[in-house]
């Protein structure tokens, strides 16, 4: 199976710039302690298996200095190899600071392969879901410095919960000409009843009626850690009916979904799941989706 993965992470701690790694503290992972350890382009071909990995997009990975992070990638995108991994990265960057426009200038001085931002946004009333405690998207210095994205040609990656997708929705409408990924299916975190399901569903509504939005399909492990092809089904094939096979992507989030499944089985999941799907259909969501989208 030939895929494009638009949503992978790396990391060395030696560096001293994922500290949330080096002291595993319970949230929605759980038992996060077994990705405390070093892991490269190396290690995800290793774990690849059978799955045939045309590319892949690395996602900052909560670093704190995210230019040092950069700094690194470009560093191991100059090593080369077969494929030459990450293919291109989304990098980390805190809107809400003054000087976020030349720090955006540094890293995509840094690589060519610059493509977009992502600042996680996750605002939540349990603090076991809460990442950032703060609603970023209602501050206007850090609104203001989203504008830069269009200048430097960067998409951003929205990584959210289903109650904040109203507000996103209309950032996205007031700024057309940034894309914007919704990050992990919009990680649809209130399962307890319908409502939950509502607000999930009625958000990516939204979100899709702006055409420069579209959706990775993955991180499902992060709230259902024993997943299944039939857990999955539902939450899939909802969001693709709802942005349609042109603007969704499946993506590993790998090796943080490694901690519930390995890597391979992630993959024949999401075939399983979408076996019925033309061929133009499906590579479209394994390969050309993520190709056009991230500019590969």
């Amino acid at each position: 199976m030939q895929v494009i993965d638009p949503h992978v992470h790396f990391w060395d701690l030696a560096q001293g710039n994922q500290p949330w790694l080096e002291h595993p503290s319970p949230n929605l992972l759980g038992d996060y302690s077994p990705m405390a350890r070093d892991y490269g382009p190396r290690d995800l071909l290793a774990d690849a298996g059978d799955i045939e990995l045309l590319g892949a997009v690395h996602v900052e990975a909560d670093a704190v200095d995210p230019l040092a992070e950069t700094r690194w990638l470009a560093g191991l995108v100059e090593e080369g190899g077969e494929p030459v991994l990450p293919t291109a990265l989304v990098v980390g960057a805190d809107l809400s600071r003054p000087e976020a426009g030349e720090r955006l200038a540094a890293q995509c001085a840094m690589s060519d392969r610059v493509r977009g931002v992502r600042q996680i946004l996750n605002v939540h009333a349990d603090p076991l879901y809460d990442y950032v405690g703060r609603h970023y998207m209602a501050e206007p210095a850090w609104c203001d410095n989203f504008r830069l994205l269009a200048r430097h040609e960067l998409s951003f990656d929205l990584q959210l919960y289903p109650s904040q997708m109203p507000q996103a929705a209309r950032l996205a409408e007031a700024h057309p000409e940034i894309p914007l990924v919704v990050n992990h299916a919009g990680m649809y975190v209130d399962r307890q009843g319908v409502a939950g399901w509502r607000e999930w569903r009625d958000g990516l509504r939204l979100l899709a009626a702006r055409d420069n939005v579209s959706l990775k399909l993955s991180g499902f492990g992060m709230l259902d850690h024993h997943w299944t092809v039939g857990s999955l089904r539902p939450l899939i094939l909802e969001a693709i009916d709802v942005f349609g096979v042109e603007r969704c992507m499946f993506a590993s989030n790998f090796p943080v979904d490694g901690l519930y499944a390995r890597y391979p089985a992630i993959w024949h999941a999401y075939a399983e799941i979408v076996a019925d799907a033309s061929s133009d259909e499906t590579r479209a969501l394994f390969v050309d989706n993520a190709r056009r989208i991230y500019r590969l």
